[in-house]
């Protein structure tokens, strides 16, 4: 996969997708498999903000039963279902466990309640995906970080977890091999309008200044609030920052939902990676979409919560190994609560014949997307059914995942791999993975790991650097391996990677140490 500025001239599409983030990527694949033809651009990396800023989750949003949003839960539930058969490698299982207190603000009853209210809406699922009822004993065998004073008991339930950056950049892949052309870095700085209808698009390439015209017949913007294309329509949607916080292991194989003691939101703390995700917040915002960062006011938020229900940790300041913000676009609401807007998706259509994707939920961004393309089909005269949902996902087509794993695994012990390092290269990597094992072979200094404490080998960067469309040192180490978030790399490490990947990428000396200047 090839960054190629050039492939977008004297062409004509069918489609452009503005925005190369969760919805752009569906719209994109969708429509390359039914056969129109298509170009994703976004003026940044592929996933390079909300779509790499969640909680890593693929879930019904148990907490949307409190507001009465059964439908949003059912189509998230089925989706979930969905992506887990289609994609083992890229959606994997994940409990979670409930605390019951004496003050917790949802009882035992209505929890139960609501759990068995989840599990029905969730459809047919095997029995070890329904809910269970846990003793105060056994929920602490369970999680043996939580205090145990005024604990009850509690519930673990079933919902997933996914790698959201990896997850767009396969769908982005997948568009490619679709026949979509795919550039990121490539901005929409205009869109030009023959007899009121959109006919054409000014494409500038942030990499060389270069600009195009391209000829279009339909527009879909998805990238929301960063889009040139919004701005004159910012009224219609809200804007809420979620940040989250990387700390040290305290979980198994089971996550936390949790309810905040000063507020009553919900909030996660989650096994990844073979540490722990803490978040999020979600409070309103009005400031510089480019400059998203975390606040004092954030982790004292996020450290103060958590240590209102662990004993066995007690996190401050110096224990954060990574942390990241992001920005929800939702509908527009009057609601004062951030958390009590709804987070379900709307399509609107301008004048022009712009499409405008606001709001969602990265869990439903396959069905809605579907939407989209059901909408520029008809509009194209193309009757083209949706070929997204049940299909293998790219890097998983034609294999089976556990015959991969099977025959990976000893492959990869062979040449010195631990397994922890073997099992995520198959679940970032799918069918690729051969490859990256014939990497090793060459070169057997790539089968170290690139951080003692965590699962990932030189290979699976090189590999990345060579096939991933990686145009920044930063979209290497924080979106392509999380690198940045999950470990503390000191200047000697960063300097070594940033000359790893310039011998690839052909950077000089000037350009290297530029990349490394902005971290």
């Amino acid at each position: 996969m090839q960054r190629d500025f050039n492939s977008l001239k004297n062409q004509k599409f069918d489609v452009l997708v503005c925005g190369g983030g969760i919805y752009g990527a569906w719209t994109a694949y969708d429509a390359a498999l039914r056969g129109l033809k298509v170009a994703i651009v976004d003026k940044g990396d592929w996933a390079c903000a909300t779509s790499s800023a969640s909680s890593k989750l693929i879930h019904g949003g148990l907490r949307y039963l409190e507001t009465f949003d059964f439908k949003l839960v059912k189509k998230t539930l089925a989706e979930r279902r969905m992506l887990l058969q289609a994609a083992p490698h890229r959606v994997w299982p994940l409990r979670f466990g409930v605390p019951v207190y004496k003050n917790s603000r949802i009882g035992s009853f209505r929890l139960k309640i609501g759990l068995a209210l989840y599990d029905f809406l969730a459809g047919r699922t095997p029995k070890n995906q329904n809910h269970q009822c846990h003793s105060k004993t056994d929920f602490i065998k369970h999680f043996p970080c939580l205090d145990p004073a005024g604990l009850m008991g509690g519930f673990t339930y079933f919902d997933a977890q996914t790698d959201d950056a990896r997850f767009v950049l396969e769908l982005i892949d997948g568009a490619r091999s679709a026949g979509a052309v795919c550039v990121n870095y490539c901005e929409v700085t205009e869109l030009i309008e023959k007899n009121g209808q959109i006919s054409s698009a000014i494409l500038l390439d942030r990499i060389n200044d270069e600009t195009v015209a391209v000829d279009i017949s339909q527009v879909v913007d998805t990238a929301g609030r960063w889009s040139p294309l919004f701005q004159d329509d910012k009224d219609c949607c809200r804007l809420t920052k979620g940040i989250h916080l990387i700390m040290p292991k305290i979980l198994k194989d089971e996550a936390l939902l949790l309810t905040a003691k000063t507020d009553g939101r919900v909030f996660f703390i989650i096994p990844w990676y073979g540490l722990t995700l803490l978040g999020t917040t979600d409070t309103n915002y009005d400031g510089d979409l480019e400059n998203v960062s975390v606040t004092d006011e954030d982790i004292d938020y996020l450290l103060n919560e958590a240590k209102h229900v662990l004993k066995t940790v007690s996190w401050t300041e110096q224990d954060i190994i990574g942390k990241f913000a992001g920005i929800r676009v939702l509908q527009q609401s009057n609601n004062d609560s951030p958390s009590s807007i709804s987070r379900d998706w709307i399509l609107k259509t301008s004048q022009n014949g712009l499409l405008s994707s606001i709001g969602g939920k990265f869990t439903s961004s396959r069905e809605d997307a579907a939407v989209i393309v059901d909408k520029l089909c008809e509009r194209l005269g193309s009757h083209a059914p949706c070929l997204t949902f049940g299909k293998a996902f790219p890097w998983l087509s034609g294999t089976d995942y556990q015959t991969l794993l099977d025959i990976s695994l000893p492959k990869a012990q062979a040449l010195g791999i631990d397994k922890d390092s073997v099992l995520l290269l198959v679940r970032r990597h799918g069918n690729r993975v051969p490859e990256i094992l014939q990497l090793c072979e060459d070169d057997l200094d790539l089968t170290k790991r690139i951080q003692p404490g965590l699962p990932f080998i030189m290979a699976d960067l090189v590999f990345c650097a060579r096939h991933e469309m990686v145009i920044h040192l930063d979209d290497l180490l924080r979106r392509r391996l999380p690198l940045l978030i999950l470990a503390k790399i000191t200047t000697e490490e960063l300097t070594h990677l940033a000359n790893v990947t310039a011998k690839i990428l052909g950077w000089n000396a000037k350009k290297t140490n530029a990349e490394i200047s902005k971290k």
